[in-house]
């Protein structure tokens, strides 16, 4: 009952959030930030609020945040959005339904944005599009990671907008690893993980049908997210999602 009420209460915070967020100008690119579950490693709602802040502070974004992925089961909620943010790993809450799915894969092959970040890509482990949808996906018992430390991540295009101003920098993050999937895709920041004794890729991007994927894998928490270079990269590439 005490994880029922805590969830319960910062679903209603993240609520008012969108509140306040409704009345930000409509010249702004609109973003559904979809949050709510996760790992207990990972505190969805700092990384949320964290994400919410560096869009916001761009002057670029209106950020709605939502702590309940079935959002998406109604087309309706996603009329005036441009880009879907997913960053939750649905670790305790059901699958998407059978709506949801289908509204998301519509959303993105019409023309719009999609952006996942860390673990989310491991949600709907039985839902092979899902796979195809995000590029590469975190498959349990596959991919991993080394102890949480300092490495280098390394920008491989440097003529991308999304790296636009973006160097070589050093990231205190999981490195993630083994990341499993076949669709083409496009390297942006790589790494050599430990780990895996491979050269990983950080951040990428793919299409999808008319719209654009971008996929990054920073995120452990709030500090991780607020290192200057991956802020640049969560808005240019945000930006770059929904054809900006």
């Amino acid at each position: 009952m005490h994880l029922l009420s805590s969830l319960l209460f910062a679903t209603t915070l993240l609520a008012s959030v969108v509140t306040v967020q409704a009345a930000d100008t409509p010249a702004k690119t609109r973003v559904l930030l979809i949050t709510g579950d996760d790992v207990s490693a990972h505190d969805w709602l700092s990384c949320a609020v964290a994400t919410r802040d560096v869009l916001q502070a761009s002057g670029q974004f209106s950020v709605e945040v939502i702590g309940n992925a079935e959002v998406l089961a109604k087309a309706d909620n996603l009329k005036n959005i441009d880009v879907i943010y997913f960053m939750i790993y649905n670790a305790q809450t059901p699958t998407l339904s059978a709506a949801g799915k289908e509204n998301l894969l519509a959303f993105v092959k019409g023309g719009k944005g999609f952006v996942v970040t860390h673990l989310a890509s491991a949600s709907f482990k039985d839902w092979a599009e899902f796979r195809t949808l995000c590029g590469r996906v975190w498959v349990m018992g596959t991919s991993g990671h080394g102890p949480r430390s300092v490495f280098k991540a390394k920008v491989v295009d440097t003529a991308s907008p999304i790296t636009k101003g973006v160097k070589d920098f050093d990231q205190d993050d999981e490195l993630y690893a083994k990341l499993q999937g076949d669709a083409p895709i496009h390297v942006l920041l790589q790494a050599e993980s430990d780990w895996s004794k491979q050269v990983e890729p950080l951040a990428f991007t793919l299409d999808y049908g008319q719209g654009h994927v971008f996929h990054h894998t920073f995120g452990h928490d709030a500090k991780a997210l607020n290192t200057p270079e991956v802020k640049t990269l969560i808005v240019q590439g945000t930006a770059w999602a929904a054809g900006k």
